[in-house]
């Protein structure tokens, strides 16, 4: 089994502890963010606010959170170094690139040599990140990340699937997908990351998998080996609180708990949300899932062990490959 790649370096896997396999610390939009500050406020008040909130849920007993920020979404290490140096929860960061439709115009004009996919720059920047460290931080990703969503497999989205799953068979470093299930998008995933370039299942994470209510469907998806991301409890846009919680219920109660990770999608501040939006936000915390849902499920009969497995022995098995 090997180490586990955090901001503040390698961990051993038995002490990555109970692990939110999908939260994000900031999610930005780097051009606007270095150009329009507007409501960003102060640079030291954003970060004492995420150290609030991290010690908060490590004081709940979570105890690694992954943070699938990648290009896309606005990733800065140094601002995550800054925290991570002042809270003892422990912060994966993951590599890849974030979009549904084209990928960056920096990758649109460095595509793959023809008849050569392999050679994509993405791959080489991605392994970089995991083995050199990223952009001279010292930080080395921890994961893979990157997205398919209602619009379904564009030619963007296949490129950066592939070079994610290309990385992924050099480094061993575990995937995460941010999916849409209403549109059976893992499908996708299964056949260009599983069936064509070789990735094992179980080192994809299926995320968003809670979005759905249709278990025949995550089910079949289990059954293929993929971890289900249950991982968007307290953003209630599109479902409910109770929809989301009855389907992890159900899903036990089939016997998935060994294929399923929790977490919140949570994430400190989120600037294409605006203020009077954010303020309403007050669910999207890193403990919704020990104040509500373990709760919930445990008066609906799923057991503490089944919590345990969730929370513990899944999200070790896909970060380290045990």
């Amino acid at each position: 089994m090997s180490t586990v790649n955090t901001v503040m370096g390698p961990v051993e896997p038995a002490d990555l502890g109970t692990t939110l396999m999908h939260e994000h610390v900031f999610v930005l939009t780097d051009e606007v963010q270095n150009n329009y500050q507007t409501d960003w406020g102060s640079e030291p008040q954003r970060i004492a606010e995420a150290v609030t909130e991290l010690q908060r849920a490590y004081d709940a007993g979570v105890r690694t959170i992954v943070d699938p920020t990648v290009v896309g979404l606005g990733r800065y290490i140094p601002r995550i170094q800054e925290i991570a140096r002042q809270v003892p929860l422990q912060i994966v960061v993951a590599t890849g690139v974030y979009t549904y439709a084209n990928v960056p115009n920096y990758f649109m004009h460095r595509p793959p040599q023809r008849n050569a996919p392999q050679t994509d720059p993405m791959v080489e920047m991605f392994i970089g990140d995991i083995r050199e460290g990223i952009n001279g931080t010292g930080v080395k990703a921890g994961m893979l990340k990157c997205a398919i969503d209602r619009q379904g497999l564009t030619r963007g989205v296949e490129r950066v699937m592939r070079a994610v799953a290309q990385t992924h068979l050099a480094t061993d470093v575990p995937i995460t997908v941010h999916t849409h299930p209403g549109s059976q998008t893992g499908l996708h995933v299964k056949r260009v990351m599983v069936d064509e370039e070789g990735v094992d299942p179980s080192r994809i994470v299926l995320g968003h998998s809670g979005d759905s209510t249709d278990c025949d469907h995550l089910s079949a998806l289990a059954d293929m080996g993929f971890t289900l991301g249950m991982d968007r409890f307290g953003i209630n846009r599109e479902t409910t609180f109770e929809a989301r919680a009855d389907t992890l219920v159900e899903m036990v109660r089939r016997g998935y708990a060994d294929r399923m990770v929790l977490s919140q999608d949570a994430s400190c501040y989120i600037d294409w949300m605006d203020p009077a939006t954010r303020a309403q936000m007050t669910q999207w915390h890193f403990t919704h899932v020990f104040d509500d849902v373990i709760p919930y499920a445990l008066e609906h009969g799923v057991e503490q062990s089944a919590v345990d497995t969730m929370l513990v022995a899944v999200p070790r098995r896909v970060l380290a490959g045990d």
